[in-house]
């Protein structure tokens, strides 16, 4: 099966325009943001959240509506930005270090290739590599940072600062490599208030109510599995923080759609600044997140689970290399975190080691016709092993169907997404749906052994 994919991605790269294969290597900048699913953008149809940097961003590239993770915790799935594997394969499963070897991950790849690499903000896999990377400024955690001087800085303007100085100061003769990794819009855990926006971003959705999801009801946590709906559950416990009566469900969103405010504004300033040093235009940009959140669905907060809600996050490429007629578009797809390692490499005309399980996104957005692509993903997620409950999960997705199997309580769930798509009313004990969960067991246990 690999083997055929890598020979349709070669195929594939025929069909590129022959400006596009001749093309110079380029810069490149990842915009990485935290805790941001899918529908967390005003371009995406969400009717509250202000995002015009981002909107724009996306005007002038694709948005791809169906990227999802591959694993949806923050360390891990970083792990997976970087390396463009599985987590069965670089084997980070609770935010340490990945074993791949460094020399196989985009920046390390770069670097070699003589990039000028930048990191920016949130790394979480670990200890921070500082000797991997030219410039690098590593921090999170917290909203408010304490300076030298005594004074405070919030996180997302300090991004914007270390970004801004890596773009200001690195050498002109060299491309460069930029991953600006936000600790926005995810919680401060250990703070009662959770998301502490910037002081003057609390003017912004004052007189807006947040809508509530349909699925942020007692009914919809009841027909969840009992290990989920439990009290114990991280889930709950971070609901029950956020969540639980409708005055902090207002507070606690309002904040969190500031936090995401600020990161487009951000956002924009960094590609001002590009644009303003005139290589806006031989960059390419890419704008996505760890993971995907739960606002209440299920009864739920946080991620983990393989609930649409947490696995979907956004997708927004801009390359330079796209036709005009394209710039503007969506592409429905599944595309993955893992995919975005070998796009960069890709893009840059440096060869993707044969230990990097993504591929290519390129092709569907420059290629005259539209490549064989993926239909189905396997998800993996191996539960915390320590401290409060967060069980393991595993999942085969497609677009019509997703199978769920929860390893500790051997556990199958079946969902018709297509006809459910809030997930609700699981099949997995209907004599119809028999002969579709046999073969979506036996596809996924291929498809896992497939990301070792």
């Amino acid at each position: 099966m690999k083997s055929s994919l890598c020979l349709v991605a070669a195929l594939c790269s025929l069909c590129l325009p022959a400006a596009s294969r001749a093309a110079a290597p380029m810069n490149v900048f990842v915009l990485y943001a935290d805790d941001w699913r899918f529908d967390t953008l005003g371009c995406a149809g969400n009717p509250v959240v202000q995002t015009p940097q981002l909107d724009r961003l996306a005007s002038e590239g694709v948005r791809f509506t169906k990227n999802c993770v591959t694993t949806s915790i923050c360390g891990v799935s970083r792990a997976s930005l970087y390396t463009g594997q599985w987590m069965s394969r670089h084997a980070n499963t609770e935010m340490r270090e990945f074993k791949t070897p460094w020399a196989e991950t985009y920046p390390g790849l770069l670097r070699t290739n003589g990039y000028f690499v930048g990191h920016v903000g949130k790394w979480h896999n670990g200890t921070f590599p500082s000797a991997n990377f030219d410039f690098g400024r590593a921090y999170s955690g917290t909203h408010w940072i304490k300076q030298p001087d005594g004074s405070e800085i919030h996180v997302t303007k300090k991004n914007e600062n270390d970004s801004l100085e890596f773009l200001r100061t690195r050498p002109a003769d060299k491309p460069f490599c930029l991953t600006l990794a936000f600790f926005a819009t995810h919680a401060e855990d250990k703070n009662p208030k959770q998301f502490l926006p910037q002081t003057e971003s609390m003017k912004l959705y004052e007189d807006v109510t947040i809508p509530v999801p349909k699925t942020a009801t007692d009914a919809a946590l009841r027909k969840l599995p009992p290990f989920l709906s439990d009290e114990k559950n991280e889930g709950r416990v971070r609901w029950h923080w956020r969540f639980d009566t409708p005055e902090k469900y207002q507070e606690m969103m309002k904040n969190y759609y500031r936090l995401a405010t600020e990161v487009d504004t951000t956002c924009g300033r960094v590609l001002a600044e590009l644009k303003r040093q005139g290589v806006l235009d031989n960059t390419l940009v890419i704008f996505t997140g760890d993971n995907g959140y739960y606002h209440g669905e299920h009864g739920l907060a946080d991620k983990w689970f393989p609930h649409q809600e947490s696995i979907r996050v956004p997708l927004i490429v801009r390359d330079p290399r796209m036709p005009s007629a394209r710039l503007g578009g969506t592409n429905d797809d599944f595309t993955l975190n893992v995919d975005l390692a070998p796009t960069i490499l890709a893009a840059t005309g440096i060869k993707a080691p044969a230990t990097m399980q993504g591929r290519d996104i390129a092709p569907l957005y420059l290629a005259a016709k539209k490549p064989a692509w993926r239909d189905e993903f396997f998800y993996e997620f191996a539960g915390k092993k320590t401290g409060a409950r967060i069980p393991g999960s595993e999942a085969l997705v497609r677009k019509d169907w997703k199978y769920f199997y929860w390893p500790d309580a051997k556990l199958e769930q079946l969902f018709h997404v297509e006809a459910d798509p809030f997930e609700e009313n699981d099949l997995a004990a209907d004599p119809a749906q028999a002969k579709r969960l046999a073969e979506m067991r036996g596809r996924m246990a291929e498809l896992k052994a497939a990301a070792k």
